[in-house]
């Protein structure tokens, strides 16, 4: 980090308020402005699995409370990364596995963990990038996806958000969705423009398209889809 930067930070919460409290630990000003809200969703599924998929938090969040919670315990569970897979701790799954990495290493981990005609639950958000299922079955793996919750946008931009605009240097975006969702309220309460000469500062080139779609040019991508490699680029 080179210096202190007033960030707009627009993930859902409980992330957003964990994410800030590091931003202002390391010197950064942070206005906090979550606009979309994770619902958890009333999934039916059946069945006997050989281990379950998470590539969200969110999802490891929602399948807490749900009736089948228990038995699904008791398998092994494939996180995308590290934040997912401490969720799923969290939610009381003991034998949790992390890529440590993007859809492709969750891939390839599951591939060499489990064998050929295994079966799994994906625990999956109705909003989600990439093919699991498509990939994991080109290595004779069936995958169950059963969508578990969903993201709810807001109708407008938060006042502080819109408050703050002028006087923000960037902002950080986590998912394709958020940054859509940004843009979108954006426009609506008349901050397109100022919203697009900000700094742009994204975990994927997945969530950055819509943001360069839109006119925005300054944008930097994480080397890898982790949090600490988001932070690294600021």
């Amino acid at each position: 980090m080179t210096q202190s930067m007033r960030l707009l930070l627009t993930r859902p919460e409980p992330d957003a308020t964990r994410s800030a409290a590091t931003l202002r630990q390391r010197g950064h000003t942070v206005v906090v402005a979550p606009l979309m809200r994770m619902a958890p969703l009333a999934a039916e599924f059946a069945g006997a699995f050989d281990a379950v998929l998470a590539t969200s938090a969110n999802a490891a969040r929602a399948i807490a409370a749900h009736a089948r919670v228990g038995e699904l315990r008791a398998l092994p569970l494939f996180a995308i990364g590290a934040r997912s897979a401490a969720a799923a701790r969290d939610a009381g799954f003991a034998n949790v596995i992390s890529a440590d990495g993007a859809l492709a290493d969750l891939v390839r981990l599951v591939a060499t963990q489990l064998r050929g005609g295994a079966r799994l639950l994906y625990l999956a958000g109705e909003d989600r990038a990439g093919d699991l299922a498509g990939d994991l079955r080109r290595h004779d793996i069936t995958v169950d996806t059963v969508v578990i919750y969903r993201a709810v946008p807001l109708d407008a931009l938060p006042r502080e958000a819109v408050a703050s605009i002028g006087a923000l240097d960037g902002v950080l975006h986590y998912s394709r969705r958020s940054a859509e969702t940004l843009l979108r309220l954006a426009e609506r309460a008349g901050v397109l423009g100022t919203v697009c000469d900000l700094a742009h500062f994204c975990l994927s080139e997945e969530v950055a398209r819509p943001l360069r779609a839109a006119g925005a040019t300054r944008l930097t991508v994480a080397a890898r889809p982790d949090e600490n490699e988001l932070f690294r680029v600021l």
